[in-house]
C-alpha cells in the first residue's frame, strides 16, 4: 500500500509541475522552489480527497471503467478545496504559493488522467496485455471466441489476467454488423459466425469458445455443426449467473456437452407450491442413489424439509450421495438407510420409524434388455414392491405417494414398460379420497443418466470403439435430469390423487444424430475417425416411444409442460387379478421366455394365472 501511495504522490507532483510548465513555457515566474512549496498544500488536499472517496481501497489490477467516476469525484473535490483556498489566501502574504486559477483546473485534468492511466498500465502489465505472456515450451493453443458482447469481453479479459503463455486468443466472431471492425480487449472481430470454418483454417485455431451468456441450443448446435468440418474443438463459457457474479475463470471454460445440444431451455416454474409441499415435512425417497433419485434428493433438500430419508439398495450409490450432502451445511436431518424396497419387513421397519409425510418412489429396474433377460425379478421389484410400499404408506397415513414412471408404460412391448404400467394400475387402486394421494409421473429418457446411451457413447469414444446404434431411425425423447426432477416435484404438488401425469418432452431425438453430435463434440469426424455400427433393435424395444400430450390423450394442468393422461381405469385389468398373477409368476419362476409371455398377458387380461386355468 505504501508503494502505491508513493506512486500516487509522484503522479500528483508530475501533474502539478506539468501544469506550470505548460502554462508558463517551463519558466514559472515564481521559480520552481515556490512551486514545490505550494505543492505541499496541493498534495494534502488531493491525498485527503482520494482517501475520502475510497480510492485507496481499490486494488490496482482490478480498476476498470466503472471506477473512473470515483477518481473524477475525488479530483473534483480537491479542486474545489484548492479553489476556495486560492480565494481566501491574501495576495501580499501568500503570493509565492498562490497559483493562478488556470493552473488549478489544468492540474485537475492532468491528475485525473494520470491516476487512471498508471492503474491501467499496472493492470495491463499484471494481466500480460502490455508485454504479453512469456513464451512456453510446446504448442500454443489458439482460441477463437464466438460472441463479442459483455460475456466475450469478460472471457477475453480473464485470459489476459491469467497471462497464459500456452494459449493465445486470435480474435472474435459476431453476427452483429456494428461490431465488424471492433476490438475487444485488443483482439479484433474477424467476421461472423458463418465465417467460422474459414477462420479456423486460416488462423490454425485449436479451440472455438462460445462466449455468449445465454446461448440457445439452436445457436450452440449451429456452431458445433460449422466446426464439424474443422479440427477445432468447441468449448463454452460458464453459465449466466457465474458471469454476472464475476466468478468466471479460464479453468471453468468447459467442453460443450450433449446436454447443451439436446436439453431444452427450461421454463420458469413457480417454486412456491413445491416449497409449500415439502417444507418442514418428513420425506422418504427410494432409489436415492440413482440418477433420478439423487437429483430428487438434491432438489427436495433445497425446499427445507424437516427430515429427508434416503433408501437405497446399492451401498456404494448410497455412500456417494450421502457423502455429497454432508459436504454442505444443512439444517435438514438427512438419514441414509440401506434397504431393498422388495423387502416388505425392512420397509415396514423404516416407515414405522420415520413416519414420512411424503414418499417419492424412484427405485425400479429400468433397463429394457436386463428386464427382458430377468422378467421375474422385474415383476418383483417394479410391481409387487411398489404395491407393498403403497399399502404400507396407506397404513401409515402418508399424505402423498409419487411413483416415478416411464414413457415405456404407454402401449408397452417390453417387460420393463409392462411392469411399470402394471405398477401404475395397482397403485391407483389404493387411492381412496381423503387418504393417501397416489399419483404417477411419466417421462422419457434423461440425458446422461447411469446406464443410458450418452455414457455408453462417451465410453466407446474414449476407448476408440465404434458407436453402436440399434437402428438408423430409432428415436427417443430426452430431458435433462434437473428438468425432469423439477417437473416431477411440480406434478407432486399438483396431485389430488389417482392421476398419471405426463411430461411434455418436446420433439423426439434420433439416436443416430445424437451419436454423430457426440463424436463431433469430441473433435472427431463421424464415420471417418469413429465408425457407427447398427446392431438391430433389441427384444422389447420400440422404434419410436409414445408420449402423447395432445388434447386427444391428455388434460392440461396449470403447468405448461405437465399433463394428466386420459387413461380410463375401467379399461385396465382388475388390480387383484394382476397381483395374483404376479405372485404366482414369482412363486413358480418359469424360464424367461415363458415369463415374458405371461407378463404380456397380465396387462391384456387374456390369460389367467395357471392355477385358475386348471380343470
Amino acid at each position: 500500500m505504501a508503494g502505491f501511495a508513493l506512486l500516487d504522490t509522484a503522479v500528483m507532483a508530475l501533474a502539478y509541475c506539468s501544469a506550470f510548465a505548460l502554462r508558463f513555457d517551463f519558466m514559472p515566474k515564481w521559480g520552481w522552489g515556490s512551486v514545490a512549496s505550494s505543492f505541499v498544500v496541493v498534495w494534502l488536499a488531493q491525498a485527503a480527497a482520494l482517501f475520502a472517496f475510497g480510492c485507496h481501497r481499490l486494488l490496482w489490477r482490478y480498476v476498470g471503467a466503472g471506477d473512473a467516476p470515483r477518481f473524477v469525484a475525488a479530483v473534483g473535490g480537491s479542486t474545489a478545496v484548492l479553489t476556495v483556498l486560492r480565494l481566501l489566501l491574501p495576495l501580499e502574504k501568500w503570493s509565492h504559493v498562490r497559483p493562478p486559477f488556470s493552473i488549478i483546473f489544468f492540474n485537475a485534468f492532468l491528475l485525473a488522467g494520470g491516476l487512471l492511466s498508471v492503474r491501467l498500465i499496472w493492470r495491463m502489465v499484471a494481466e500480460g496485455g502490455l508485454f504479453g505472456a512469456a513464451p512456453q515450451q510446446g504448442k500454443v493453443r489458439k482460441l477463437l471466441f464466438v460472441g463479442a458482447g459483455s460475456a466475450g469481453n469478460m472471457a477475453a479479459r480473464e485470459f489476459r489476467r491469467r497471462n497464459a503463455g500456452d494459449m493465445r486468443v486470435v480474435g472474435f466472431v459476431d453476427d452483429d454488423p456494428s461490431k465488424g471492425d471492433a476490438q475487444i480487449q485488443g483482439y479484433p472481430v474477424l467476421g461472423t459466425v458463418g465465417d467460422l470454418p474459414h477462420l479456423v483454417r486460416r488462423h490454425d485455431v485449436d479451440e472455438v469458445v462460445i462466449a455468449i451468456a445465454r446461448a440457445s441450443r439452436e445457436v450452440i448446435r449451429r456452431i458445433v455443426m460449422l466446426c464439424e468440418t474443422t479440427k477445432a474443438r468447441v468449448r463454452i463459457i460458464p453459465g449466466y449467473f457465474e458471469l454476472i457474479e464475476g466468478s468466471m475463470t479460464a479453468s471453468k471454460i468447459r467442453n460443450v456437452e450433449v446436454t447443451d445440444l439436446l436439453g431444452r431451455a427450461e421454463t420458469q416454474s413457480d417454486a412456491q407450491p413445491v416449497i409449500s409441499l415439502f417444507s418442514r415435512k418428513r420425506v422418504l425417497i427410494t432409489g436415492a442413489g440413482g440418477s433420478i433419485g439423487s437429483e430428487l434428493v438434491r432438489q427436495v433438500l433445497r425446499t427445507g424439509p424437516e427430515r429427508l430419508v434416503l433408501v437405497e439398495r446399492s451401498e456404494n450409490a448410497l455412500y456417494e450421495i450421502d457423502r455429497e450432502l454432508r459436504t454442505h451445511g444443512m439444517n435438514t436431518v438427512v438419514t441414509a438407510l440401506l434397504g431393498d424396497v422388495a423387502d416388505r419387513a425392512r420397509m415396514a421397519e423404516v416407515m414405522g420409524h420415520v413416519r414420512p409425510h411424503i414418499i417419492i418412489h424412484a427405485a425400479a429396474y429400468k433397463h429394457v434388455p436386463m428386464s427382458e433377460r430377468n422378467p421375474v425379478e422385474a415383476v418383483k421389484n417394479n410391481v409387487l414392491a411398489t404395491r407393498a410400499l403403497g399399502e404400507l404408506a396407506l397404513a401409515q397415513g402418508v399424505e402423498r405417494f409419487v411413483l416415478v414412471s416411464t414413457d415405456k408404460a404407454v402401449n408397452p412391448v417390453s417387460v420393463m414398460g409392462t411392469t411399470k404400467r402394471l405398477a401404475e394400475i395397482v397403485l391407483q387402486d389404493l387411492n381412496i379420497p381423503g387418504r393417501t394421494r397416489f399419483s404417477a409421473v411419466r417421462f422419457g429418457n434423461v440425458l446422461d443418466s447411469s446406464g443410458s446411451v450418452v455414457p455408453l457413447f462417451r465410453e466407446q469414444i474414449k476407448n476408440g470403439e465404434p458407436l453402436t446404434v440399434t437402428h438408423p431411425e430409432m428415436r427417443r425423447y430426452f430431458m435433462t435430469i434437473s428438468e425432469a426432477v423439477s417437473l416431477v416435484l411440480q406434478a407432486a404438488a399438483l396431485a389430488k390423487g389417482g392421476e398419471i401425469f405426463v411430461l411434455d418432452m418436446g420433439e423426439p431425438v434420433r439416436i443416430l444424430d445424437l451419436a454423430q453430435e457426440m463424436i463431433a463434440l469430441s473433435g472427431l469426424r463421424p464415420y471417418e475417425d469413429v465408425p457407427i455400427l447398427f446392431t438391430g433393435i433389441r427384444p422389447g424395444e420400440k422404434l419410436f416411444e409414445e408420449l402423447d400430450v395432445s388434447e386427444r390423450s391428455a388434460y392440461q394442468t396449470g403447468h405448461a409442460r405437465i399433463f394428466i393422461s386420459k387413461i380410463d381405469a375401467a379399461d385396465a385389468p382388475p388390480p387383484r387379478r394382476i397381483l395374483d398373477a404376479c405372485a404366482a409368476l414369482c412363486a413358480e419362476a418359469p424360464p424367461p421366455e415363458a415369463a415374458r409371455e405371461r407378463i404380456r398377458n397380465m396387462l391384456s387380461g387374456g390369460t389367467p394365472p395357471p392355477e385358475e386355468n386348471t380343470q
